[in-house]
């Protein structure tokens, strides 16, 4: 009798991933999150709200660095008063995060904004949270329940002894009850904790109990670079599990930055393929080329394309032929030369000096050959290999 269970080898997928979590479709402004829509990458801004031109620019960067979804605070007068102003100038769907005041909620409501954000913990209570429900209701804004670990309700500390997952999901229920109670179902949640397990596993429970659609992230990760590395373990769990639906990865400082940390996370978990995968072998004892040359000049020319097509860059001769294979296109090079693979078959050998401008030349063929499956933009979920099978040449 075999020690192992090969059957379950045997029965097991052979391409992984789990589908997405079934939510919801919510709008937000032109952008529209749930269901089988593209997982939406947000940011917030550092300024001061009611200093218009320097929260416009800050806007203004994001956008360029792919922000598409970004949020203000609002916890003055002054800062409402600006919104107006400050949606007018910008191209993205602006929402207004709401702490401690609900009449700030009110006031920004007044204002042509996209969605409000509002921490249930310290709003003041469910009549204040009616409140601000029946106006959102009102002018069809759509709102975030955002729950965080660090300002959960009393009565719930005290039922479960500390802010832990099953808590901060009954917090979340209990906000989207009365907010169904009102006839309001423009619901995004966030399950919010600086600490990755509790956050994972609060979502994980939420999504056993409901559809509406999730913004994720890891909340005060810190700096860089371990609060990327943060988030990439809070973020990626449940990514892979098929939850989410917006993201933010929350740094110190400059929130630019997070723009390209949410998309390289997006990118590893395959959720939402932008551009062409890049892999290369360590630079180990073993490498015979110089491949961080290579790589610096791949990267260089593979600027802006927009292919769900994975290269592997592989500078050695022990594992680099087998690691090759595993890509759409791939070379494996040592002593000066390098084998091109396509779909796990050599097609050519080619001189180092060469080896870009040949990579480049497959990148266009493989473009052209898979012209016709690709879909009419690579921003959404599953594009790479789960999506676009090897094709045999």
């Amino acid at each position: 009798m075999a020690r192992f269970n090969y059957q379950l080898l045997e029965q097991a997928p052979r391409v992984p991933g789990k589908p997405r979590h079934k939510t919801r479709e919510v709008r937000i402004g032109s952008v529209v999150i749930g269901g089988n829509n593209p997982i939406a990458v947000q940011s917030m801004t550092t300024t001061d709200t009611h200093d218009v031109e320097a929260t416009v620019r800050q806007i203004r960067a994001l956008e360029e660095a792919g922000c598409e979804l970004v949020r203000v605070t609002v916890p003055k007068p002054e800062d409402a008063h600006a919104l107006t102003q400050i949606r007018q100038r910008i191209g993205i769907p602006l929402i207004c995060d709401i702490h401690f005041d609900y009449k700030m909620a009110l006031a920004a409501l007044d204002h042509p904004i996209d969605k409000i954000r509002i921490n249930p913990g310290n709003i003041g209570g469910p009549e204040r949270f009616r409140q601000v429900v029946r106006k959102a209701k009102d002018r069809g804004i759509p709102m975030r329940i955002g729950v965080n670990a660090g300002s959960l309700e009393r009565d719930l500390c005290e039922k479960y002894g500390f802010p832990c997952p099953p808590a901060m999901v009954e917090s979340a229920l209990r906000y989207i009850e009365l907010a169904e109670a009102e006839g309001y179902h423009d619901i995004v949640v966030s399950l919010k904790s600086s600490d990755v397990l509790v956050a994972v596993e609060a979502y994980r429970l939420y999504a056993q109990l409901a559809d509406y659609p999730t913004h994720i992230g890891i909340t005060e990760a810190g700096k860089p670079p371990y609060a990327v590395t943060k988030s990439a373990a809070g973020l990626a769990p449940l990514l892979l599990d098929g939850i989410g639906d917006t993201i933010r990865v929350s740094l110190l400082g400059d929130p630019v930055p997070e723009i390209q940390a949410a998309f390289d996370i997006l990118q590893a978990t395959q959720r939402r393929v932008r551009r062409p995968e890049l892999i290369a072998c360590p630079t180990c004892g073993r490498l015979a080329i110089d491949l961080e040359k290579i790589v610096a000049e791949l990267e260089k020319r593979l600027q802006g394309k927009r292919l769900p097509v994975k290269i592997s860059v592989l500078g050695c001769v022990v594992n680099g032929p087998g690691e090759a294979r595993e890509a759409d296109i791939g070379i494996a090079a040592g002593n000066g030369k390098g084998m091109i693979f396509r779909n796990g078959e050599i097609i050519r050998r080619v001189d180092e000096a060469d080896i870009v401008d040949a990579l480049m030349e497959e990148v266009a063929r493989w473009e052209e050959e898979n012209r016709h499956r690709l879909p009419r933009t690579t921003d959404v979920e599953g594009l790479g290999r789960r999506r676009l099978p090897v094709i045999n040449p």
